[in-house]
């Protein structure tokens, strides 16, 4: 991972966790300059995929591979993650004319958090227990 200095000194976190220096200010910024800023950032995470194409092949192969077997690809998240996942998983039947339950995307926080943010439900046990029972089917499963 990427971890960047804040303003108090290093930071544990990842830097897609602290606040970028370039939207310091962001209210006081055109609309041109803010659409630079994102694109620039934009591009950096494009570019970052270079150095990650053989493990993106390797993940593409086993999902694949757990399709030809039966299997499904099951999406976990929380937030954002977690509704681009159910995103993903609802747009491949019509998109590649798979049946419905062979790419499931499931959401910490449950459906609800799909319009309404849910917080803390990536934290709480209970659900993940729930959750865990709900979408994990099976050996051989890719999540």
């Amino acid at each position: 991972m990427n971890y960047r200095s804040s303003a108090h000194g290093e930071s544990p976190l990842p830097s897609t966790e602290l606040e970028n220096p370039l939207s310091q200010g962001l209210d006081s910024k055109t609309a041109r300059e803010i659409v630079g800023i994102i694109h620039s950032e934009d591009r950096k995470a494009w570019e970052a995929l270079d150095s990650e194409l053989e493990t993106i092949a390797v993940v593409v192969d086993a999902v694949a591979g757990a399709f030809e077997r039966g299997r499904r690809l099951i999406y976990l998240g929380a937030g954002t993650s977690g509704r681009l996942g159910v995103l993903d998983a609802s747009e491949c039947p019509p998109t590649f004319g798979v049946d419905p339950g062979l790419v499931e995307g499931f959401i910490a926080g449950g459906d609800g958090a799909l319009r309404e943010a849910v917080e803390g439900a990536e934290d709480s046990a209970e659900g993940g227990a729930r959750l865990d029972s709900e979408a994990l089917g099976g050996e051989g499963d890719v999540v």
